[in-house]
């Protein structure tokens, strides 16, 4: 039996005819950008995250970057992160001047550690910025507290978190702006690159939808020096059409999930936790193994594709490193210990809508046998 760890030909065939319909659409209205379908799009989305606002971008770097930009923080401040989150969330803090002030995350987790945060704030922090990494929500009650007692801004990376719950309230409705990547092998994924912001505070608001389109919310009037970062009708019509299945999209990899949760050897591996009060989504059902590489050939040689989400961790890349260096900051290398162990040791596994339970019971038969 051949698993591929993802195909986005057989993940899309469910919407083909449907997809098919909203091209046509798009191309009969002979409007590409910022027209019907986009508006339609960011309403529907707004009303199922529950956020105030939501506005279509070119990517999810784009969100990050602009709900940074808007923000109008002092020149080179200091934005707490994750130390072992993808290289955009970072990248998004530095394309904007400012510094990242990487912490730790909770081993259990994978998400930043909220007791760890405190001793990172100085004067200079005026931001966190935290992500829902594979699908989890991070513990925001502590993190809140944090934000009012410090007047922080605070930016939630959902890249990987579309529909997942904190006490019963979405990702990216906590802070002031929550980013979503729509890449194609999200849970919601477009055709294409495609991102967003949801925002609650109206003035924010519309100071980025000006933002996204050249500072400019009158054609020709620019009451900012924005950036073009626009969402496109056609994938705005595709993420509509997909949106509608969101919701069994995560029911499947939740059930998928179970799974592996109830049938793996947890002898051998580590599980990923749901901790209360937190609903997953399985963006990515990540494991972690000490011959963590012996395993990923392993399961290759058994016709079983795996990922690994991230080789490398933050502190590690020469961009990072590099740009360090070019400003005269340092990185503590030693304070990085736990996300070195997770980039060293975290696999991620089949877990999508073209996968069958079946398909999960012989990815556990094989691995359990490693």
């Amino acid at each position: 039996m051949n698993i591929d760890y993802e195909n986005l030909k057989l993940l899309n065939q469910p919407y083909y005819n449907t997809y098919v319909e909203g091209l046509k659409k798009v191309l009969d209205s002979g409007w590409f950008i910022l027209g019907n379908e986009v508006k339609n799009f960011e309403d529907n989305f707004a009303k199922y995250i529950q956020s105030e606002h939501f506005l279509g971008l070119a990517s999810g770097l784009d969100a990050l970057e602009i709900a940074i930009k808007v923000s109008d923080l002092p020149a080179d401040s200091e934005i707490i992160v994750p130390s072992n989150t993808y290289i955009a969330t970072i990248n998004a803090i530095l394309n904007t001047g400012h510094k990242p002030v990487f912490v730790e995350p909770n081993p259990a987790t994978s998400n930043i550690d909220p007791k760890r945060i405190e001793e990172k704030i100085t004067s200079k922090t005026k931001a966190i910025m935290l992500v829902h990494l594979y699908g989890l929500p991070c513990e925001m009650d502590p993190i809140l507290s944090l934000c009012k007692k410090y007047n922080l801004f605070l930016y939630e990376d959902c890249a990987q978190s579309h529909g997942a719950t904190y006490n019963g309230k979405m990702t990216g409705t906590f802070g002031d702006f929550g980013a979503f990547s729509f890449y194609p092998t999200k849970n919601l994924g477009a055709l294409g690159d495609a991102g967003g912001l949801s925002i609650q505070d109206e003035a924010l608001f519309q100071k980025t939808k000006a933002f996204r389109n050249y500072g400019s919310n009158i054609k020709y009037h620019n009451e900012y020096i924005g950036d073009n970062s626009r969402l496109d009708e056609l994938q705005a019509v595709f993420l509509d059409i997909k949106l509608k299945a969101l919701d069994t999209i995560t029911a499947h990899k939740r059930n998928l999930a179970t799974i592996y949760l109830e049938h793996l050897d947890r002898n051998k591996f580590e599980l990923p936790t749901e901790p209360n009060g937190c609903k997953h989504v399985y963006h990515i059902f990540n494991i972690k193994c000490d011959d963590r590489d012996k395993l990923k050939q392993y399961l290759l040689n058994n016709q079983i594709k795996t990922e690994i989400h991230y080789p490398i961790a933050p502190c590690d890349q020469k961009s990072i490193k590099d740009e360090f260096a070019k400003r005269n900051w340092i990185i503590p290398m030693n304070d990085f210990e736990i996300a070195k162990q997770i980039h060293a040791t975290e696999l991620s596994l089949p877990i999508s809508t073209i996968h069958s339970a079946e398909d999960i019971y012989h990815v556990i038969e094989i691995m359990n046998k490693f």
